[in-house]
C-alpha cells in the first residue's frame, strides 16, 4: 500500500471510530489528520486535504481544542492559525476518557440518581425499580470513580498498573 492510500485509510477509520467516543466523523477526521502530520496544518490545509467546508471545519476544530486534544500554534510572520495534535498517546486517551466522563458518565449519573430516589414504593414493581436503579448508580458510581482516580493521575501505580496489563 502506498502512503497516500494508508493515510487516507487511516483517516477515514478514524473518523468512523470517532462515533464510538463520542464525535461526529468529520472531528474525528480532522484529528487523526492532525494526528499523523509532521507539521502544524492551517484550516486551508485541512478543508484541501479533507474537501470540507470553512465553516465545518472551524465548527470542528473549535471542539477538538475544547476537548483538549488540539492545539492553536502560531508561526512568525503568519496571520494563520495552524493546528496540531496532542502528541503524547496516554494524554490523549486520558483526555477522552475525562471528556466522555464528562458528557456521558455524569449525566447518566444524575438520571439514576432522580429515578432511584423514587418515592412510590408501594407496588412490587416499583420496588424493584427503585431497588435495581439504585444499585446501577452505585455501580456506575464506583466506575466512574476509579476511571477519575486513573485520569486523574498520569504517573501513578495504578496507571502504571492498568497500562502494563494492558499490553
Amino acid at each position: 500500500m502506498e502512503f497516500s492510500q494508508a493515510k487516507n485509510k487511516f483517516i477515514q477509520t478514524w473518523g468512523a471510530l470517532g462515533s464510538q467516543w463520542g464525535i461526529n466523523k468529520t472531528m474525528a477526521q480532522i484529528h487523526a489528520l492532525l494526528m499523523v502530520s509532521p507539521e502544524a496544518l492551517s484550516m486551508e490545509d485541512i478543508m484541501s486535504e479533507l474537501h470540507i467546508s470553512r465553516g465545518n471545519a472551524s465548527m470542528n476544530l473549535r471542539s477538538l481544542i475544547d476537548w483538549g486534544i488540539i492545539f492553536k500554534e502560531y508561526k512568525a510572520g503568519e496571520r494563520r492559525e495552524y493546528f496540531v495534535a496532542e502528541s503524547n498517546i496516554d494524554e490523549l486517551a486520558r483526555k477522552i476518557a475525562k471528556e466522555r466522563s464528562k458528557r456521558e458518565i455524569k449525566p447518566t449519573l444524575r438520571v439514576l440518581e432522580e429515578v432511584s430516589n423514587l418515592q412510590d414504593t408501594d407496588s412490587k414493581e416499583a420496588a424493584h425499580f427503585k431497588a435495581k436503579t439504585a444499585e446501577l448508580h452505585e455501580f456506575v458510581s464506583r466506575a466512574d470513580s476509579m476511571l477519575e482516580k486513573i485520569t486523574d493521575y498520569k504517573e501513578n501505580w495504578i496507571t502504571k498498573t492498568i497500562l502494563k496489563l494492558m499490553k
